[in-house]
C-alpha cells in the first residue's frame, strides 16, 4: 500500500497555468495565493522532507 501523501497542489491547474506563463495576471495570484495558503505550505513542507 502506497503511504505517500499527496497533495493537490502537485497537479493544480492554476499553477501549471502559471507556471506556464509567469508574466500573467493569473501568476501574479498564483503567487500572491502561496503567500497564505495552508495547504501550499504543506506541500512545500513536505518537499522539503524528502
Amino acid at each position: 500500500m502506497n503511504s505517500e501523501k499527496t497533495f493537490p497542489c502537485e497537479t493544480c491547474p492554476m499553477r501549471q497555468k502559471a507556471e506556464a506563463n509567469p508574466k500573467s495576471f493569473l501568476s501574479r495570484l498564483w503567487k500572491w495565493h502561496t503567500t497564505w495558503c495552508p495547504g501550499w505550505k504543506a506541500y512545500q513542507a513536505h518537499l522539503a522532507g524528502k
